[in-house]
């Protein structure tokens, strides 16, 4: 079987079986609820893997087009010359620009915050006294904490019950609406990615195997398998069941838009 197949398969299955358990077991927090996405998961003091602070969160799953990227090039770059074709690069190239667009990006705000205020969401604030404050689309859109200083006519009813510390600033949030899980779909669009490579460069036949690009393969399976544990994770204990399922729909569109250049193309080896 495609190498590819099998691992759609695989993501889907643990994204689906993730959610379900999630449901059932209450293990999962509603990001999009303006009044208690603030606030620590219900289980991160029993469960180490449901608190946004663990070491897979941290340091992988907030960087991880970058560790993805960092991996394919080490494989890239080590496998023979006749595994180098610029169709690799290409593939690469439009699952970067995906995730410029969904996540950064696109002819202003990204994809995914266009998406989640189409979807009904507003612009929150959490005040010192725990209350919510909405303010305009703009300062989301920013991605800059403000403070009442810099723009007292957005805080002047909030100063009737609040008490603000002198230095006190707060980025605000979109809540509610339809937050697409990022987290879903970048994951699966990294991990049929490096699937994908690692099939490129381990059906080639003939010839031998620096001891570099073996090195390299290992490492991208290792990656593969970190990720498959990230969405896991992600399924098992954020975001609702349709915010997973719509992240997944779109990590597969985005693989197969990916899929383009190789059919589009010869595979040309780079010098």
């Amino acid at each position: 079987m495609d190498a590819r197949v099998s691992s759609i398969a695989a993501v889907s299955a643990i994204v689906i079986f993730g959610t379900l358990y999630s449901v059932a077991y209450d293990t999962y927090m509603d990001t999009s609820n303006p009044f208690i996405s603030h606030l620590p998961h219900h289980l991160a003091s029993t469960t180490y893997f449901a608190s946004k602070s663990n070491w897979l969160n941290v340091y992988f799953i907030k960087y991880s087009w970058g560790w993805t990227t960092a991996a394919f090039f080490l494989l890239w770059s080590t496998s023979p010359p006749s595994a180098r074709t610029t169709s690799r690069l290409a593939k690469w190239a439009v699952e970067t620009a995906i995730w410029v667009a969904f996540t950064s990006w696109f002819f202003g705000p990204a994809l995914v915050e266009r998406f989640v205020v189409a979807s009904g969401a507003d612009c929150y604030l959490n005040l010192p006294s725990g209350e919510l404050l909405t303010v305009p689309h703009e300062f989301c859109f920013n991605k800059a904490a403000i403070r009442p200083a810099e723009h007292p006519e957005l805080f002047e009813a909030a100063s009737l019950t609040t008490s603000f510390p002198d230095m006190w600033r707060a980025r605000p949030r979109f809540r509610k609406g339809h937050d697409i899980s990022g987290h879903i779909f970048l994951l699966t669009m990294s991990t049929l990615f490096l699937v994908d490579q690692l099939r490129a460069t381990l059906n080639r036949r003939g010839g031998t195997v620096s001891a570099r690009h073996t090195y390299a393969i290992w490492a991208n399976v290792g990656l593969v398998l970190l990720w498959m544990f990230a969405i896991c994770t992600t399924s098992l204990y954020f975001h609702t069941a349709f915010e997973k399922f719509s992240g997944l729909l779109v990590g597969l569109a985005a693989f197969g838009v990916s899929q383009i250049p190789s059919l589009l193309s010869t595979p040309t080896p780079t010098r």
